[in-house]
């Protein structure tokens, strides 16, 4: 893929229709909605477009309709104590006092019931599948059909309960349009002949894609400059001058910008950015790890979540990528060889013949989360030219691009073509909010 050119050192000097904060997989899709509508566009990204410092660096990549449950399920709330008394297990929260940490457990509890989980499940679907459209059409072109790969994946079980609970769930997902079925004692075989699975059964949803990652984010970032999309990188937010309920000026170490939109799209870094102007965003940095190894002659063809480990497998080519873990640490980067070897020792679990040979890279970023699993996007309450894009989890690559377009219909004022009701981003409230109301 060609590479980007190197950012200049210039100054920013003009005054675009539509400031974007966050050159994330997220922020690139607001940018593209956004300049297809005809708005002059800024991006600012405090790193590299597609770096190291991006949850959109290291991922799986998955998009298509699977991966659409919430986070927050009936059960869930049970299975996280015990999994907090395992260092390896895929959940874990660092016991500390952090009164955001306490309410966004607080909402997160409300959410683990039936109702919600279902109706999250619904939204997202839906979500996902605009999505997906979004990014057949977009990946059509030659610069990025490269990075888009769409031949179904494998839903594992290892136990008799996970395949049976994963069985259960097949009607509501084929009523709310996800193509999962039960693969027959075979069929596993037949998709992935040089691959040796000890699982109790699996499911495959033939809709199950994934982008390249961070290639497509790079050659995204290319196109959209050539689109005339400015993307300044290494360019970090570090305040706002706001009049009355309009955002006036953006202060960023390379200087002011005066857009008459500003959106903040900057993944977990989103809610420092709004805490800046009084809004209060409930959202987590959830951290995930992944382990890059050099390709194995035996290894899957396709994606395979492996479900009861809660870990994806992600063929790139010559490499292999394994994914997994939520650990609500804070802003805490470091990487946990206890949580890498228990992505290790899951994967062999599911695939025990897997001859891992080399270890190419070990990662870990935040994916930003919301309680309800359900991202931030619209209209940040009581500012006229604000807007929010962010809180997409671990499933922002398969959510971006219809976000995207929902910012920009909803800036442009035009008719959504999805509700934005369950996206609003005060339906938490808080003190920020309440601070915001006195002050106006």
């Amino acid at each position: 893929m060609s590479a980007m050119p190197p950012p200049s050192a210039e100054p920013l000097r003009h005054d675009p229709d539509v400031l974007v904060i966050g050159g994330g997989i997220v922020g690139l899709f607001c940018a593209y909605h956004l300049r297809l509508g005809g708005s002059s566009v800024t991006v600012v990204e405090r790193g590299p477009v597609g770096g190291p410092q991006s949850c959109s660096y290291g991922n799986t990549g998955f998009v298509g309709t699977h991966g659409a449950a919430p986070l927050a399920e009936p059960g869930v709330p049970a299975q996280g104590l015990r999994w907090l008394l395992n260092p390896e297990s895929p959940f874990s929260i660092r016991p500390r006092w952090d009164g955001e940490l306490l309410r966004w457990l607080w909402h997160f509890r409300r959410a683990c019931n039936d109702e919600d989980a279902k109706a999250a499940f619904r939204v997202l679907v839906d979500m996902k599948k605009r999505s997906l459209e979004i990014l057949r059409e977009l990946c059509a072109s030659d610069g990025l059909a490269s990075a888009f790969t769409a031949q179904g994946m494998v839903l594992a079980f290892r136990t008799p309960e996970g395949f049976e609970k994963g069985c259960r769930s097949v009607p509501q997902a084929v009523e709310n349009g996800v193509p999962l079925r039960v693969l027959g004692p075979g069929e596993l075989r037949a998709l992935e002949p040089d691959a040796e699975f000890d699982v109790c059964g699996a499911l495959y949803n033939e809709e199950g894609a994934y982008l390249q990652v961070p290639g497509f984010v790079v050659e995204f970032a290319r196109m959209l400059r050539g689109m005339g999309v400015e993307i300044r990188e290494r360019t970090e937010v570090v305040g706002f001058e706001v009049a009355g309920r309009t955002v006036e000026r953006v202060r960023t170490t390379r200087g002011d910008l005066r857009p008459h939109e500003t959106v903040i799209a900057a993944g977990t870094w989103s809610a420092e950015c709004a805490r800046k102007l009084d809004v209060g965003l409930t959202l987590q940095p959830a951290k995930g790890y992944s382990v890059t190894v050099k390709a194995p002659r035996n290894a899957p063809r396709r994606p395979a979540l492996l479900s009861e480990g809660k870990v994806a497998l992600m063929p790139l080519g010559e490499r292999l990528r394994f994914g997994g873990t939520l650990e609500l640490s804070g802003m805490d980067d470091t990487i946990s060889r206890r949580r890498v070897e228990g992505i290790l020792r899951t994967v062999r679990s599911y695939l025990p013949e897997l001859e891992i040979t080399e270890t190419l890279e070990t990662w870990s970023g935040f994916r930003p989360c919301t309680p309800d699993s359900l991202p931030f996007v619209g209209r940040a309450e009581h500012y006229r030219n604000l807007s929010v894009a962010c809180g997409h989890g671990h499933i922002g690559m398969g959510l971006a691009p219809a976000g995207g377009r929902l910012i920009a219909q909803i800036i442009a004022g035009e008719q959504p073509d999805m509700d934005p009701a369950p996206f609003r981003v005060g339906r938490y409230g808080g003190r920020a909010a309440r601070r915001l109301r006195l002050r106006r």
